[in-house]
């Protein structure tokens, strides 16, 4: 994975999803390796920053021979306009393939449209923990990729660090906070940093809906880039299997 230096929770949320996935598949494993790109603050700013430096991070992970590369900032590439996760996959790989690696690129980004794709759903509401403007970037970008976004919540936390540090037993209760009467599908956590797995599930007992994440996509993109069945067991209906 390549993660925001400030990123605490897809090197804990995905390895927890995976594991519970081993544990029900015999003869499975997953390892993870990471390399960090410097981001402190959710501004513009920094985030283009950041994104300067993934080929560098893509070229460290390279040596490792990894199965797969996954993006792991969603914002990050939204912010940056409709479609630049494309963009962003393309140059990634690039990097990789110059160092001789044959992995496949995933992006937080555009893992986040497939999932909404995969569910069949069309329309969404989605809860950040962002500031209004990239909360808006981020609703701009899902309704060019065809996803109308019904309702949105921001949670205004602009410091990585403060989202990582979020209760994600919250979310139960913010998402009472959206009209979800035409959603086909509830992004808990439109941000990979943004504490939610713990949630997902009953969320979606509650409300009855499908309900993912941004971390939640990325894994389901992750097994489909692997070949492998998309099933985690109590991570919402696209990691139903």
């Amino acid at each position: 994975m390549i993660v925001p230096s400030s990123n605490l929770t897809m090197e804990t949320e995905l390895p927890r999803m995976l594991a519970a996935r081993e544990a029900e598949i015999p003869g499975e494993r997953f390892v993870f390796h990471s390399a960090r790109a410097r981001m402190q603050h959710v501004t513009p700013e920094q985030l283009r920053a950041m994104n300067a430096q993934a080929q560098r991070a893509a070229a460290e992970l390279a040596d490792a021979r990894p199965d797969v590369v996954a993006t792991a900032c969603l914002v990050a590439i939204m912010a940056q306009g409709p479609g630049y996760h494309c963009t962003a996959e393309d140059d990634i790989t690039a990097a990789l393939r110059a160092e001789g690696s044959d992995a496949p690129v995933v992006s937080s980004a555009g893992a986040l449209l497939s999932g909404i794709a995969a569910l069949g759903a069309r329309r969404v509401a989605i809860i950040t923990p962002y500031l209004e403007p990239l909360t808006k970037a981020v609703a701009d970008y899902l309704e060019d990729a065809g996803v109308e976004v019904v309702d949105s919540l921001s949670l205004q936390v602009p410091d990585n660090l403060a989202v990582a540090r979020l209760d994600p037993a919250d979310l139960r209760e913010h998402h009472r906070k959206l009209d979800l009467t035409r959603a086909d599908a509830l992004v808990l956590s439109a941000c990979v940093q943004m504490p939610s797995l713990p949630s997902i599930q009953p969320v979606q007992d509650e409300i009855g809906i499908p309900v993912l994440s941004a971390a939640t996509a990325t894994t389901h993109r992750i097994l489909t880039e692997l070949g492998l069945q998309p099933r985690v067991p109590g991570a919402g209906a696209l990691l139903a299997g």
